[in-house]
């Protein structure tokens, strides 16, 4: 690991200690929602959030879990403020390495959401967690870990630690996950373990550092970075960075030329009420119509385990030599997915027209095609 700067962690556990008010906040995918665990208080998030209440039983803890399953880091910048920043976290744990691809893209993504969040007024301290394919080996922490090194932040690996214990015949992957992927109780009991063996460290360190002992800081096997000033500016980008400050358009921030596509007037109740405040297109030849200025656009749709769904032609600045099409049939079969395509990345900053209409494919009945937002940056 490169050098790490534990400043804002160590800053958490003093305040803790001495009797503070501090909101633990986790933002990712599938895992952190709480996928395959029996109740949420056995998921590996709360288990972490119980560990800071019993370490600092002086302190008064809050606790925010924003995951949303099968999503990216993608959304994930867009939808940062309202989901996460809002609460004005002082600790997030980041948690995207098995949803994002393996490349340059989701880097600049997961970049976007790390410069978020170490530059949001709350000052919060960070945690990068690489969750792993148990058959495989597989994430995108190559990636990620890159990126929370260009900016000193620390990060646990469940491919480096848990996944080495499943191959080295420790455990059996089937004690772990019934799918390679979520963890069960057990799985999420252990990768709690992982992550609270790293907090313990920083906190037995912190400790014999302010207690004058330095041999305990080398025993804890950290090294640390020089601490930077909490008002220290961030270094420039590691990539062009386009994402940080992407924005997630609903029927709350645009109101789009509607022929045929409809508002959907159910609210949402919360951020996992993921198929409200879009617009629905129920018969072929359904248009809308979006302007927006941005060079990235992606437009977040719902594909349907249920069959058949319609399809929609997507035209982008009027080239209609190369539409594309937007299928709202869902293969997998693990539920409703809330699909996210990019049609324009690192393209030219400026004005932007965006048609969507709905095909004939000749089905009597189908599920209506849901056009759940645009995320642009």
């Amino acid at each position: 690991m490169e050098r790490i700067d534990l400043t804002r962690i160590r800053e958490c556990m003093r305040r803790a200690d001495e009797g503070g008010e501090l909101t633990i906040a986790f933002f990712g995918g599938s895992i952190t929602q709480g996928c395959a665990a029996s109740v949420h208080e056995k998921t590996y998030s709360y288990r972490v959030f119980e560990w800071w209440k019993r370490t600092f039983p002086k302190a008064e803890f809050r606790y925010v879990n924003a995951g949303i399953g099968g999503t990216t880091s993608h959304f994930g910048v867009a939808r940062i403020v309202p989901d996460l920043l809002m609460y004005q976290p002082d600790l997030a744990v980041i948690d995207f390495s098995v949803n994002d691809g393996a490349d340059d893209f989701f880097q600049e993504t997961y970049e976007g959401i790390l410069r978020r969040i170490l530059e949001w007024k709350s000052k919060p301290a960070v945690l990068v967690l690489n969750h792993v394919f148990y058959d495989t080996g597989k994430n995108a922490q190559q990636y990620h870990n890159a990126a929370a090194d260009w900016y000193h932040v620390p990060h646990v690996s469940m491919r480096d630690t848990l996944y080495r214990k499943v191959e080295a015949g420790e455990y059996a992957m089937e004690e772990l996950t019934g799918d390679a992927l979520h963890p069960n109780d057990r799985g999420h009991e252990l990768v709690a373990e992982e992550i609270i063996a790293f907090f313990r460290k920083v906190w037995e360190e912190t400790q014999a550092r302010e207690g004058g002992v330095q041999k305990a800081a080398q025993k804890a096997g950290l090294q640390e970075a020089d601490a930077q000033k909490e008002d220290s500016p961030l270094p420039p980008p590691m990539t062009e960075n386009a994402y940080e400050f992407a924005s997630r358009l609903t029927i709350r921030e645009i109101s789009p030329e509607l022929a045929g596509f409809r508002a959907d007037t159910e609210e949402k109740t919360g951020h996992l009420d993921l198929f409200k405040n879009g617009w629905i297109g129920k018969r072929p030849g359904d248009k809308i119509r979006f302007q927006v200025t941005a060079s990235c656009i992606a437009l977040q749709y719902r594909k349907s385990v249920s069959k058949p769904a319609l399809r929609a032609k997507l035209v982008l600045d009027g080239n209609h030599g190369e539409a594309r099409i937007l299928d709202g049939n869902f293969e997998e079969d693990w539920g409703d997915c809330l699909y996210l395509e990019p049609i324009l990345h690192h393209g030219d900053h400026g004005k932007h027209s965006i048609e969507l209409e709905i095909l004939d494919d000749g089905a009597e009945t189908a599920v209506p095609f849901y056009l759940v937002s645009l995320i642009t940056a």
